[in-house]
C-alpha cells in the first residue's frame, strides 16, 4: 500500500508539473481505505452551502465535534482518519463544488508517517490552494500547522519520530503562505512543551488530542472562523490593558468566590452570565485546593477620577482576580470579563485597569411619540449595561401622548387623547420594574415629565393650559405623586421649545421637587430654570455660566443622523468640551427623537442607529478625549485620527458579529473607502448638466480634495455649525466622487446606496419616482448608471403620521449590481442648486452614500 501511494505521488506530480490550469489526475480507488470511501460517500450525501465552513483533514479533525464545539451549524467536519494530502487532492472537486465560505485544512501527519517526502507534501498542499484558488475564489483557505507530536507514549511510532520533519514543513507552509494565496495558522507554538513536542496536556497517545486539546484549537481558529481580531476587542477599551501569555481555562474553573453577601448579586449575575454561555459555575466563599476559580472581592484600586466605578481585572493560567472599590466597579468588570471570554473556552491572560472618563454616560428614548413596550425597552437598557452606560432618560410625555400612568387622573392615558398607540402607557407596577430593571444593572433612570411646553396631551386630558394657576397646580400634585411612587434621584423637567407666559412656573416646580428630595434637571436653552438645575445642552447658544452643572446632548440626536455617519462623528466628539469630566460638565446623553409615526415598535431601532452610536458613544463617553468641533466626515489627510477609528471600527465591526447578529445593527466597514473629490463645476442652476467626469475617456487625477469614508457629506444641513468636507461649499455647482475596489471575481454584489438619509424628526418628501433625490444626484459602476429604487411611496409629500418605509438605505433592500473580476470604479454625480430648502422640513443635506458590502 506504501509503495503504491508512493507512486502516485510521483505520477501526480509529474501529472500536474507542467499545467497552468489545474486538472486533477483520476486516481484508482483502491489507494485509499474502506473508511475513506466511507466517509467521501457520506459526505457527497450531504447538502452544501456558500455559507459552510470546512474542516478538513485526517484523524485529528476526523476526531472533533466541530459543530457543538462552536455552536454553529455552519461548521462541516470533513476528516478522515488516515487520510493523506493525496487523498484530499483526490476528493477535493467534492469539497470544491460547494463553494464554502472558508475552508480550515490540517494534513500532512501521515503523509511523514509513510515517508513521503516533505517536499512533495508541501507541493500538494500548494496544489490544493492553487486548485481551490480556481475553483472556488471566493473561499478563503486557512492552512494549519501539523501539531506537534510526542514520542513518551510509546504509540505511533511511524508518527512521533517525525518531529524535525513537522518543524521544517510548518516553517515552509508559513513562508509560502502569501505567494500560494491562504491564510496561515500557527498551531504548533500554542501545543508544543519546552521540548518541541506535544504538551501531554493535550493528549494521551502522543498524536490524537484529547477534549482539553480541541478546547485550545477551538480558542486559536476562533478569531479565523469568525473573521473578528486576534485578541477579543473591547468596547469600551479600558483605560490601561496588559496583554500576558497564557490563558485561563473556563471549562477548568468551575467556582466563583465571593466572601460574604455584599457581591453575591454580582456574583449571580456572573454565574448567569456564564450559565448562558454553557459554562456551569458554582459560587463558594473559599478556593479549593489548586482548582483554577474565578474570584470577586472589594479592595483598594487607584484610580485619577470616578473611583466608584473603578476596577482591576487580573486573568492568569490559575485565577480570575476581579477587584473593585464598590459594587458597581465589580460590575463593569464583569461586563469586560464577558467580552474576554467571546470563544467560551478559554480567556487570555491579562492584566486591566479601568475607570471612566466622564460619571454620566445616558441614553435617551421618546416614547411620547412612539411608544416601545417594555420588552423592547429591557433589550436597549441590557445592551447599555453591557457597554457600562449608566444613565437611562425616559421621555414619557409629549404633545402626541402621556405615556405614564397617573393613578389620580386616568384620563391623562386615556386613548381619546392620544394621537398614537392609542391607550398605550407604562403602569406604575411597569415603570416600578423598569426603574428596579435599570438599578440592577447600576444605571439610574431618569424619567422627564415635559413641562410647560410638549404639554398638548396634558391639555386634552385636563382642560387647562399648564401654565395657568389651575395646570401649574396640577402639575405640581402630579409632580408630588410621582416623587412619592418611585424611587429616583432626578426627575427631568424638560422645559425648551416653549413661550414662558408664567414666570412663575418652572422656578415654583423646580422648588417643589428639590424639597421632596429630587434634583433636577432641564434643556438647555429652555426656560427660567433655576441655578442648581443641571443643564442638558440641545443648542449651542450663549455662553456657559460657571456656577451650573451640564450634561452633553449637542448634536448627539441620533434621529438626524445616517448611520455611518452616527459612528464617525459620536466616536470622534469632544463630549461636554472636555476630554473628562469635571465638577462643571458631568457627561452626556445620546438621544433618539423619532418624531415621525413608525408601522411597528422596532422601526425605531431600525430606522436610527441605536446600537451603532450606542458603542461609538459608550467608546469616547468611557474612555473621554476626543476631538474639538462637530465633524461629520474624516478627512483622509488626518492619519493619526483616522487610523484610532480604523481601530474602533475593527472591534465595532467584531461587536456587531458576535454580539447584535439577531438585532439591528445598520453599519457596515468604511474607514476604507477613500473618495477622491472632483469639482467644483458651475451648474449654472440646471444639476442635469454633464461635466468632464461623466465623459467617455475621463480618467481622474489625484485630486487635493479627499474624503474617507461610506457616507460623504459635502454640507450639512447646520453648516457651519456642523462641518461637511468641503470648507466653502458653494450653491450651483455640480461636484464628483470616485473611487474604486476590488472583486476577486465576476459577480453580483449587494451596496448601500443613498443621497439623502431622511431626519426621522423633520416631515421631508419622499424622493419622486426615478430619481435618487431632488438634487439630481447620480451614481454610475464601471460607466453603467445605477438605477434608483422604485420608491414604494414615490413622491409622498412630508406628513408625521405617514411612516417612512424605504426612505434610508439602512433600511431597504440592499441595490444589486453586476462587477467584474479585478477593479470596479464608482463614480457619484452630486449636483445641487439652492442650500435653502424648500421649507424647514426640508433641508438639503448635500451628501451621499455608496459602500460595497462584505459578503461575510
Amino acid at each position: 500500500m506504501i509503495t503504491r501511494l508512493l507512486f502516485f505521488f510521483c505520477f501526480l506530480l509529474c501529472t500536474l508539473s507542467g499545467w497552468s490550469q489545474i486538472v486533477l489526475p483520476a486516481t484508482p480507488d483502491p489507494l485509499f481505505s474502506t473508511y475513506y470511501h466511507q466517509r467521501v460517500s457520506h459526505f457527497g450525501s450531504l447538502p452544501a452551502s456558500a455559507k459552510d465552513i470546512v474542516f478538513l483533514g485526517n484523524s485529528i479533525t476526523d476526531g472533533a465535534e466541530w459543530v457543538e464545539l462552536f455552536t454553529d451549524n455552519r461548521l462541516k467536519n470533513r476528516g478522515i482518519s488516515g487520510d493523506v494530502s493525496a487523498g484530499i487532492l483526490h476528493r477535493l472537486p467534492q469539497i470544491a463544488a460547494g463553494k464554502p465560505a472558508k475552508i480550515f485544512l490540517l494534513i500532512g501527519t501521515n503523509d511523514l508517517a509513510r515517508n513521503i517526502p516533505a517536499d512533495s507534501l508541501l507541493k500538494n498542499i500548494y496544489r490544493i490552494a492553487a486548485y481551490l484558488r480556481q475553483e472556488t475564489p471566493l473561499t478563503k483557505l486557512f492552512v494549519q500547522s501539523i501539531l506537534p507530536v510526542n514520542t513518551a507514549f510509546n504509540k505511533f511510532a511511524r508518527h512521533t519520530n517525525k518531529g524535525d520533519q513537522i518543524r521544517k514543513v510548518n516553517a515552509q507552509l508559513q513562508q509560502n503562505a502569501l505567494a500560494n494565496h491562504y491564510t496561515f495558522i500557527d498551531l504548533f507554538a500554542a501545543f508544543a512543551n519546552e521540548k518541541g513536542e506535544l504538551a501531554a496536556t493535550f493528549t494521551n497517545d502522543g498524536l490524537h488530542l484529547t477534549g482539553k486539546g480541541y478546547t485550545l484549537w477551538k480558542h486559536l481558529v476562533y478569531p479565523y472562523v469568525f473573521g473578528v481580531e486576534s485578541r477579543p476587542a473591547l468596547i469600551p477599551v479600558p483605560q490601561k490593558t496588559q496583554w500576558l501569555p497564557g490563558y485561563f481555562s473556563l471549562l477548568a474553573g468551575k467556582t466563583i468566590v465571593v466572601k460574604g453577601k455584599t457581591l453575591k448579586p454580582e456574583a449571580e449575575q456572573l454565574r448567569q452570565l456564564l450559565g448562558a454561555k454553557g459554562i456551569s459555575v458554582k459560587i463558594i466563599e473559599e478556593a479549593k485546593g489548586n482548582e483554577p476559580f474565578i474570584e470577586l472581592r472589594l479592595g483598594k484600586i487607584n484610580a485619577p477620577q470616578y473611583p466608584e466605578e473603578a476596577y482591576q481585572l487580573e486573568v492568569t493560567a490559575k485565577k480570575v482576580v476581579l477587584t473593585a472599590n464598590t459594587a458597581h466597579g465589580i460590575f463593569n468588570g464583569i461586563q469586560t470579563l464577558s467580552q474576554l471570554i467571546r470563544d467560551n473556552v478559554l480567556v487570555d491572560a491579562c492584566l486591566i485597569t479601568d475607570w471612566p472618563a466622564f460619571s454620566w454616560r445616558g441614553y435617551m428614548v421618546d416614547v411620547g411619540r412612539n411608544f416601545q413596550s417594555v420588552a423592547l425597552l429591557k433589550q436597549q437598557i441590557d445592551k447599555m449595561a453591557q457597554y457600562k452606560l449608566n444613565i437611562f432618560h425616559f421621555h414619557l410625555t409629549e404633545d402626541i401622548a402621556w405615556r405614564l400612568q397617573i393613578p389620580k387622573y386616568p384620563q391623562l392615558t386615556a386613548p381619546e387623547h392620544m394621537l398614537r398607540n392609542k391607550g398605550a402607557y407604562y403602569s406604575v407596577s411597569e415603570m416600578k420594574d423598569l426603574i428596579q430593571y435599570c438599578r440592577d444593572r447600576y444605571i439610574t433612570l431618569v424619567p422627564e415629565i415635559d413641562v410647560p411646553g410638549h404639554s398638548a396631551a396634558f391639555v386634552r386630558a385636563m382642560g387647562v393650559e399648564m401654565q395657568s394657576p389651575e395646570g401649574l397646580a396640577l402639575v405640581k400634585e402630579i409632580l408630588t405623586d410621582v416623587c412619592q411612587t418611585y424611587d429616583v434621584p432626578y426627575i427631568h423637567l424638560g422645559g425648551d421649545e416653549v413661550k414662558i407666559t408664567n414666570p412663575d412656573f418652572l422656578p415654583a416646580v423646580t422648588s417643589l421637587l428639590h424639597r421632596l428630595g429630587k434634583k433636577t434637571i432641564g434643556w438647555e436653552p429652555g426656560g427660567n430654570l433655576a441655578d442648581n438645575t443641571i443643564r442638558q445642552l440641545w443648542m449651542t447658544e450663549g455662553p456657559r455660566q460657571p456656577n451650573l452643572k451640564y450634561i452633553d446632548s449637542r448634536h448627539l440626536y441620533i434621529n438626524h443622523m445616517d448611520p455611518l455617519e452616527s459612528v464617525i462623528t459620536i466616536y470622534n466628539r469632544q463630549l461636554g468640551d472636555a476630554i473628562q469630566g469635571t465638577e462643571q460638565v458631568l457627561g452626556a446623553t445620546f438621544c433618539v427623537w423619532h418624531d415621525r409615526n413608525v408601522l411597528k415598535e422596532e422601526d425605531v431601532l431600525h430606522m436610527n442607529p441605536v446600537y451603532p452610536a450606542m458603542l461609538a458613544f459608550a467608546e469616547r463617553s468611557w474612555q473621554g478625549g476626543g476631538y474639538s468641533g462637530w465633524i461629520t466626515n474624516i478627512k483622509s489627510s488626518a492619519s493619526q485620527q483616522l487610523q484610532v477609528f480604523k481601530d474602533f471600527e475593527k472591534r465595532l465591526l467584531e461587536h456587531q458579529k458576535l454580539y447584535f447578529a439577531s438585532l439591528p445593527f445598520s453599519y457596515a466597514a468604511q474607514s476604507e473607502l477613500k473618495w477622491e473629490l472632483l469639482g467644483p463645476f458651475k451648474n449654472g442652476g440646471d444639476v442635469a448638466q454633464v461635466f468632464a467626469p461623466e465623459k467617455k475617456g475621463f480618467k481622474p487625477e489625484n485630486s487635493p480634495f479627499t474624503a474617507v469614508g461610506g457616507t460623504v457629506v459635502l454640507r450639512h444641513f447646520w453648516h457651519p455649525l456642523v462641518t461637511g468636507v468641503l470648507e466653502n461649499p458653494e450653491e450651483n455647482t455640480t461636484w464628483y466622487a470616485y473611487t474604486r475596489f476590488w472583486s476577486d471575481v465576476s459577480t453580483t454584489k449587494k451596496f448601500w446606496i443613498g443621497f439623502n438619509n431622511l431626519s426621522r424628526s423633520y416631515n421631508s418628501n419622499s424622493p419622486v419616482e426615478g430619481t435618487w433625490d431632488n438634487r439630481g444626484s447620480a451614481v454610475f459602476l464601471n460607466n453603467q448608471l445605477l438605477t434608483p429604487p422604485q420608491w414604494q411611496r414615490a413622491g409622498q409629500k412630508g406628513n408625521g403620521e405617514a411612516p417612512l418605509l424605504d426612505e434610508g438605505y439602512e433600511y431597504r433592500a440592499p441595490i444589486t449590481a453586476p462587477v467584474h473580476k479585478g477593479w470596479n470604479k464608482i463614480l457619484v454625480k452630486l449636483p445641487v442648486k439652492s442650500f435653502k430648502g424648500s421649507d424647514w422640513q426640508n433641508p438639503v443635506k448635500w451628501m451621499f452614500t455608496v459602500v460595497p458590502l462584505s459578503e461575510e
